[in-house]
């Protein structure tokens, strides 16, 4: 078989790396040409080449589209009118979104491989463990976590650990694990990082307290309810971390990244040169009343109406969210050359309106609301913060300290029905107390679902929380939901059990036939 494959062949042999970026802790050398002896001899270069794992670049593919289309749009959360096999349930094989996943998680996880592998050959060579050993800790996050999400997307897939060993082996015909032996492999990445990594870092870095967090939550997934409390609760008892009283500004301002809550996060820079070093969210989000000169507005995705009608009243997370009639941000002043009357409306600050025309300022989206989670504004000249076209600097939060306590009190509910536990009640209630809303005195799952909906809404977790709960409440949940516009209301009627994961991208099948096939165990 010709070496011509598209992301299993980037997890054998990636062109590591990335070029030099100009933040800090973004900043690293290109590896192309080094070798074990004349590199990788302090501190700063290893930890430059594993940044790179953080950084946008490679995790570009995901982040932009596809983590909203999977995460977001087939859960119910998000309209679009792009992305609709994944509104109906009739995704395919051939799914832009899908491709661009699997080979932005199989990219990475090659880029991790490759490191693994050279920095165990330095330190045979005599390389010095104590910087070392944690960049190959940090690899065995980043592997241990893209598996996890694998898993939960695929459910069977294939694992590669030693490159240079399939490439030589000459037998590229890689077979899909069982879903329960990935997740396995997972958690031992996780359970490796976390004996390698340190206590602490500079903010952004990995800790074992990250590995703990990212492994309570594979625990949670599993239904290993007194792992995910031990794990969860370690990374409370640290003190560590912390909810942050600006909840849009944790998504909306470069300088809230890397935040008291943030425990991982896909580091941006702002810029618009290499394409994806940004956060290019922005416009997909943005509503088109915000488009200028600056900064890009398309509304690609909007709330659903669904998700409207999730929140309780008074919900604070509501307005910190979404933009609705009568949202306000006065300190926006968008303007556009030639448009008068939308200068005018614009003047004294953005007002979110359904009832002025678009072309003098109005909002009109198919479900009258648009997405604040990631848009930055209308661009620095206009009041906001910066923006170059596509590209604002804001990191893209992939676990943060809301989810660890709401992990936590769902660990502590466990299978009961309910529970009145004092300690599941602070944590639950500690987030709700930040959204504005009266504590609960005793919960369910459906309340710590309910919470987690709307916490984390538009971050691309909620269909992995509908996933967890199995096929039976998966249709109930789906059917139930209108996805569908203030115009014509539409609902879900085709849900079926083979619906619970996506398929294997078509291209991968072609020059790999064994990913067709009935998965097999990994773990004999």
């Amino acid at each position: 078989m010709k070496l011509n494959r598209k992301s299993i062949y980037a997890l054998l042999v990636p062109a590591l790396l990335l070029s030099a970026c100009k933040e800090d802790f973004i900043e690293r050398p290109s590896l192309s040409g080094t070798t074990t002896g004349n590199y990788y001899n302090n501190a700063e270069e290893v930890r430059a080449a594993t940044s790179t794992l953080y950084s946008g670049l490679p995790w570009r593919n995901y982040e932009s589209r596809a983590q909203d289309a999977i995460g977001d749009v087939m859960s119910g959360n998000m309209f679009t009118y792009t992305d609709t096999e994944y509104l109906n349930f009739s995704v395919s094989s051939a799914s832009e979104r899908i491709g661009a996943a699997w080979g932005a998680f199989y990219k990475i996880i090659g880029y991790s491989n490759v490191m693994i592998k050279t920095f165990e050959e330095k330190k045979a060579a005599g390389g010095d463990a104590s910087y070392l050993d944690p960049a190959i800790a940090e690899c065995h996050f980043i592997r241990g976590t893209l598996y996890f999400y694998i898993a939960r997307t695929w459910g069977a897939a294939p694992i590669i650990t030693d490159p240079g060993a399939t490439a030589l082996s000459g037998n590229f015909n890689i077979p899909r694990y069982l879903q329960k032996d990935v997740l396995r492999f997972a958690l031992e990445e996780l359970q490796a990082a976390e004996a390698g990594l340190p206590e602490s870092d500079v903010p952004g870095r990995l800790t074992k307290y990250v590995a703990k967090g990212m492994m309570s939550k594979l625990y949670l997934y599993n239904k290993d309810y007194a792992n995910a409390k031990a794990k969860a609760e370690e990374v409370i008892n640290s003190g560590k971390y912390t909810l942050v009283s600006d909840y849009t500004g944790m998504f909306t301002k470069m300088s809230m990244n890397n935040n008291s809550e943030s425990l991982f996060s896909i580091q941006h820079q702002f810029a618009q040169d290499p394409w994806g070093t940004g956060n290019i969210k922005n416009p997909d989000r943005g509503a088109g009343a915000l488009r200028t000169s600056e900064a890009d507005a398309w509304e690609m995705y909007v709330p659903s109406l669904d998700i409207l009608k999730e929140y309780e009243f008074g919900d604070l997370r509501r307005r910190w969210s979404i933009m609705e009639h009568g949202w306000t941000n006065p300190s926006w002043k968008p303007q556009r050359a030639n448009a008068p009357k939308y200068n005018a409306f614009m003047a004294n600050g953005f007002k979110y309106d359904t009832l002025q025309p678009t072309e003098d300022g109005g909002s009109l989206s198919p479900t009258r609301s648009n997405i604040t989670k990631y848009f930055a504004g209308p661009g620095k000249s206009f009041g906001g913060e910066p923006v170059l076209g596509q590209n604002s600097g804001n990191n893209v939060v992939l676990l943060r300290y809301a989810d660890i306590l709401l992990i936590y009190a769902e660990a502590i509910l466990g299978s009961n029905a309910s529970t009145s536990d004092a300690k599941a009640l602070e944590a639950i209630n500690r987030v709700r107390s930040r959204a504005g809303l009266t504590p609960r005195t005793s919960i369910t799952l459906d309340d710590i679902m309910h919470e987690r909906r709307v916490e984390f809404a538009f971050e691309g977790d909620y269909w992995y929380d509908i996933q967890r709960q199995g096929f039976t409440k998966a249709k109930a949940i789906i059917e139930k939901q209108n996805r569908g516009t203030t115009t014509n209301p539409t609902y879900v009627s085709n849900f079926t059990a083979d619906k619970m994961f996506l398929p294997i991208p078509a291209g991968e099948i072609v020059q790999d036939p064994e990913l067709g096939k009935e998965p097999v165990p990994y773990y004999k």
